[in-house]
């Protein structure tokens, strides 16, 4: 390679001739991220379940979507480790990034070819396993390239050019990811409403391919720095590279709380979307369009900070990277105090207007200017020559760090639910009757297969019993056989499919909402939990507990009994979830979703019928402990606390600085 390419930048002050190809790069493989990116939560949340070949029984509740998305961000982030130790002690960043952008290109063909029907085969691809396949190869290649792109840039430039050209590069470099994120958040929701999933993670693939070639037409301009081999090893175990990574992972713990806050807006605010009225600026939004505003305000505030805001503190106070970073930190906590408000407007049933979460993005926005391109150029700069692509990683896996935080919040927050023991055991019968062409087992046979399942908080197997019309699972509701609490059980045809829930307090759950549904027929609303609580009044479970009125936005309400164990937070606790179903507006007839239901002939009530319903749902435990705004003022109250705490550490952190050609103190 050395024969080939030059691997030395040249003593000039100039634009490096390499940069406009990795910006294009850049442009490209960011719309191909962000589109699919974006569109995960709703795809997740409303569409997967009903892609062809599909085996998913119901729809994903918003917590295990919430916990899904940020486990995949949360890798994607961790994968730029092992790129950039490949990139950094064998490959080189230009054929690291090669060759994984072609598996990058891959994760995207595999989510495009989900539920497809290929010639010659008798059944579409199975839409969950090329669902996860195309997640783990992005996965792979996305994160794997992301330090290499970043430290590739850096590359390019020696000392004299650093100076002029480095940190207006790097905020063209991070302009160009939001010009490729902004028109990706803008058509991708559109595709997928539209046109469904081929198209919409489709054209996200087709750019990838572009982002590849265009990279690789760069190749005889850039630098190409070669691997170190042992000398990249002796380098990250010496004195210098063990300090350099410590001092920077201190930064990058408080940085990975201020991403847990960030990346929730293509989760938890997109679902949040929902529940807004979306009529802004004279044009009806979808819900994962509304992301787009982040990247548009990225590329107006990123000129605006670096070339009037920065300087004009400069001459007052002189604003240093960690102090840039601090200050993000409290300008964050702030735009997420926003959207908590928001979401206490919808809970108390109100439909807040979307202009709430274009506050709230220009403030985090604002927060992101201060602390991720910031963070992006300063751990260039912190890392020893050898490094530079393994500092990256260890940036870019805060990220990681920050969206496990908020996955496991929201696993957490979901209390243990008997439903999954009961679902599990109908997968196993399920999984029986394919194999024996739709029969039933006996209970012999039934008794073998649900071995080893049991409730969520207590030693009781789940029971089979055959009936006349099907089968029955159950489970006793204490934690002996004569407690006295009586069996629940969900009822299943012969086909398997599930007819009805006897469980105790069911009558009482239905009762109580067609109290709260006579309320919303006469007053064309949802009852206050005030109002509700004294419709309830007095209404109590089979156990003696008052039943529980929870108004969870304006179309959607919760009656719950507390279960034998008084606590709505238990896994025999008995919640009947009722939502208003409207019929669909016009806009959404042809939607690719409303077209697909009526493929499979599970069109709503309310749109056959032209009426507005009422439809009812049973769950046994499994309720959120952080439901509505309490998971917003959460993770607001933390990211304050993390910035208090991140003051000292501002005042103690001795940067050192490391250009390409030679190692220069830097006074902080």
């Amino acid at each position: 390679m050395a024969s080939k390419y030059r691997t030395a930048p040249a003593q000039s002050s100039k634009l490096p001739g390499g940069i406009p190809y990795i910006i294009g790069n850049e442009a490209a493989e960011r719309f191909s991220f962000y589109g699919m990116k974006g569109i995960l939560t709703i795809f997740m949340s409303t569409m997967l379940v009903y892609m062809p070949g599909g085996v998913l029984d119901e729809q994903m509740s918003e917590s295990d979507v919430v916990s899904w998305y940020h486990w995949f961000v949360g890798a994607v982030y961790i994968t730029p480790l092992l790129g950039a130790f490949i990139a950094d002690a064998f490959l080189g960043k230009y054929l690291t990034i090669m060759l994984l952008s072609i598996v990058y290109c891959l994760g995207h063909g595999a989510l495009a070819l989900m539920g497809a029907q290929i010639p010659f085969m008798d059944e579409p691809l199975n839409p969950s396993f090329f669902f996860v396949l195309g997640l783990i190869l992005i996965c792979l290649g996305s994160g794997g390239i992301k330090p290499c792109v970043s430290a590739h840039v850096g590359d390019q430039f020696g000392e004299s050019s650093a100076k002029v050209w480095m940190t207006k590069i790097f905020m063209v470099f991070y302009l160009s990811i939001n010009i490729g994120a902004a028109l990706s958040n803008l058509a991708t929701p559109w595709l997928l409403h539209h046109y469904g999933p081929h198209w919409a993670f489709g054209v996200p693939g087709v750019l990838m391919a572009i982002a590849t070639l265009t990279f690789w037409l760069g190749r005889k301009k850039f630098i190409h720095v070669p691997p170190g081999g042992m000398a990249f090893v002796r380098e990250v175990f010496s004195g210098r590279g063990i300090k350099a990574l410590l001092k920077l992972s201190v930064i990058y713990l408080f940085v990975a709380v201020f991403w847990a806050l960030f990346d929730q807006t293509g989760s938890t605010w997109v679902l949040q979307a929902e529940d807004m009225n979306r009529n802004w600026l004279g044009i009806h939004w979808l819900s994962a369009q509304i992301q787009a505003i982040n990247p548009v305000m990225i590329l107006i505030l990123t000129p605006l900070f670096g070339w009037l805001v920065y300087p004009a503190i400069d001459k007052i106070w002189p604003l240093t990277p960690m102090r840039k970073i601090c200050i993000g930190f409290f300008i964050m906590a702030g735009g997420f105090a926003i959207i908590a408000v928001a979401q206490e407007l919808i809970d108390a049933g109100q439909t807040p207007s979307i202009g709430w979460q274009v506050l709230a993005y220009a403030i985090i926005t604002t927060a992101e200017v201060m602390v991720s391109i910031t963070c992006l150029e300063f751990s260039y700069t912190q890392a020893p020559r050898k490094m530079k692509s393994i500092i990256m990683g260890f940036f870019l896996a805060s990220v990681t760090v920050g969206n496990v935080i908020t996955s496991l919040v929201s696993s957490v927050s979901v209390a243990p639910s008997d439903t999954q023991c009961l679902s599990e055991a109908r997968d196993r019968i399920g999984d029986w009757m394919d194999e024996h062409d739709g029969s039933l087992p006996s209970a012999a046979e039934a008794q073998k297969l649900l071995e080893g399942l049991s409730a969520a908080e207590r030693d009781q197997e789940p029971i089979y019993s055959l009936t006349e019309s099907g089968f029955t699972i159950g489970l006793p509701l204490g934690t002996g056989a004569t407690d006295g609490y009586g069996d629940g059980s969900f009822v299943y045809d012969a086909t398997g499919g599930l007819e009805r829930v006897d469980w105790p307090a069911t009558d009482q759950l239905e009762s109580g909402a067609d109290r709260i549904e006579s309320f919303w027929r006469t007053n064309d609303r949802l009852p206050s939990n005030e109002e509700g609580g004294d419709l309830l009044k007095g209404q109590t479970g089979p156990w003696g507990h008052q039943l529980v009125y929870r108004l969870l936005n304006r179309n959607n309400f919760s009656v719950g009994s507390p279960g034998p164990t008084d606590d709505l937070l238990s896994s025999t606790a008995v919640v009947l979830k009722a939502s208003v179903v409207y019929p669909s507006p016009a806009e959404d007839a042809n939607s690719w979703l409303s077209r697909r239901k009526a493929e499979l002939g599970i069109e709503s009530q309310a749109n056959q019928t032209g009426e507005v319903t009422i439809s009812r749902e049973i769950e046994i435990g499994g309720q959120n402990r952080f439901q509505g705004a309490a998971f917003f003022w959460f993770f607001t109250w933390l990211m304050l606390g993390t910035a208090v705490v991140f003051v000292p550490v501002v005042w103690l952190y001795k940067p050192h600085t490391y250009y390409m050609e030679e190692e220069v103190e830097a006074s902080s």
